[in-house]
């Protein structure tokens, strides 16, 4: 039966590991072949090799997406009781459950694939793909379509058939697939049109335009604020395996399509569990003791109720900086005693 995937839990990877990991380069070996290495090494599902395989670019532009969508995710929490740990064990764990959390690991993963992927085809890194090519503009004005905008028609294409289709039946797999598309609807929606005027004098007789992505940064906030206000779908899960069963609707929640479908039609992020406390350590999450916190902004929440600890040091830090000509940056050196503060266990 398919099932929707999330970068996470098919490639395996943490984030933090450097693009080094993979043969991009083809010093040691022949061009021929180096790519099929480097998709092997991702340890893909048997269509996601096949796929990765047709072009040399997708395996070095799936280990960017990783740790692209990673690195946002634990900048997006980083404030919060769980900062996006995503070490083997917890990952692992938190992927089998159907919580908020994982409904945006998944939304940011897809999101962070269809974003390098237009990103990697304007550039020129890809044999299957170059410039968008599809500008859906009125010529109102003196429009001459140029520059090399983002192929993100490309990209989301190849998204929604890497991650999985949509199965009719297995309902936890139609939560995952629904929340990948999520994160390539939040792409799609960023896509802004940039100029560049041409004529005398600037008069702007003429423009060229292209399309091109929203900063990732941006997407990643607005996919916090999706998982901030994510739907709960109704949920049976069994504690002692952590498999989801049969889905129920939310009480007072109708569904979205008819034959009592549990899945409601909404660009929201959806979820079926109720999300644990991650305060203490367990499966999902090392917990938050020695935490570090910022005493009038989080302690009180990351700490949840336990109380922090409070420790001075003196820390020496440039300042008081002149740009001097030509060509360097002088700064004093300034030392100052700060407070840290840390979740007491």
């Amino acid at each position: 039966m398919a099932r929707a995937h999330s970068f996470f839990s098919v490639l395996r990877l943490t984030g933090s590991e450097p693009l080094t990991i993979l043969p991009l380069t083809l010093e040691t070996e022949a061009a021929a072949q180096a790519h099929y290495k480097a998709c092997d090494r991702l340890k893909l599902e048997r269509k996601q090799r096949r796929m990765c395989r047709r072009d040399p670019g997708v395996a070095e532009t799936l280990v960017e997406a990783v740790s692209m969508s990673a690195l946002e995710c634990q900048y997006q929490f980083r404030f919060e009781r769980w900062n996006c740990t995503l070490e083997g064990r917890y990952r692992a764990s938190l992927l089998k459950r159907g919580f908020k959390e994982t409904a945006f690991l998944y939304a940011i993963s897809s999101a962070g694939l269809t974003h390098a992927l237009a990103k990697a085809c304007s550039a020129g890194r890809m044999e299957r793909c170059t410039c968008d090519e599809a500008p859906d503009l009125e010529n109102r004005e003196a429009w001459q379509w140029g520059g090399c905008g983002d192929n993100l028609k490309y990209s989301s294409k190849f998204v929604k058939e890497f991650l999985g289709r949509r199965s009719s039946k297995d309902l936890r797999a139609r939560v995952d697939f629904h929340n990948n598309l999520v994160g390539v609807k939040v792409i799609k929606a960023g896509v802004e049109t940039t100029c560049k005027c041409h004529g005398v004098s600037g008069s702007c007789t003429v423009r060229t335009c292209w399309r091109q992505l929203a900063p990732f940064h941006e997407v990643g906030k607005h996919l916090k604020h999706k998982y901030e206000t994510a739907l709960k779908v109704g949920s049976t899960t069994n504690e002692a395996t952590g498999e989801a069963g049969a889905i129920s609707p939310p009480r007072g929640r109708a569904s979205g399509s008819g034959g009592g479908d549990p899945l409601p039609r909404t660009p929201e992020l959806v979820h079926l569990d109720d999300s644990p406390s991650f305060c203490l350590a367990g499966r999902f999450s090392p917990g938050t003791a020695g935490r570090r916190c910022h005493r009038e902004k989080n302690c009180e929440s990351i700490c949840c109720g336990r109380g922090h600890n409070t420790q001075s040091r003196v820390v020496t830090r440039p300042c008081q900086c002149q740009v001097r000509w030509c060509c360097y940056v002088e700064c004093r050196q300034c030392t100052q005693r700060e407070e840290v503060y840390t979740c007491k266990g």
